[in-house]
């Protein structure tokens, strides 16, 4: 399962490489379906990004932070800077390819 991560340690865990944070709640449909998918990824993928999870109603400071008003919302950082924003689910062959764009 990707790890649930909080203002303590986000900076960290997208700091290093190409992370995939999905911002979820625990209310909400569309973010159910893409749990298994996003999970699915996190383990097929793990050699060469991460996929953490931010609960937005925990973490609010990071949902704000990054303007993050609908979910689910991913984001793909690249060591440490946003550079992609993906909103509502997404089939997962089209997440990988766009995860697979910033992946060197």
């Amino acid at each position: 399962m990707a790890e649930i991560i909080n203002m303590n340690n986000f900076e960290e865990e997208v700091n290093n490489g190409v992370v995939v944070v999905d911002f979820f709640a625990t209310w909400c449909g569309p973010c159910k379906m893409l749990a298994p998918v996003f999970k699915e990824l996190g383990n097929e993928m793990k050699d060469s990004a991460k996929f953490i999870k931010v609960d937005i109603d925990q973490s609010m400071e990071i949902a704000r932070k990054f303007m993050v008003s609908t979910v689910p919302t991913m984001m793909i950082f690249k060591d440490g800077k946003p550079v992609e924003t993906m909103v509502g689910f997404m089939p997962k062959d089209a997440i990988k390819t766009k995860v697979e764009g910033h992946i060197k």
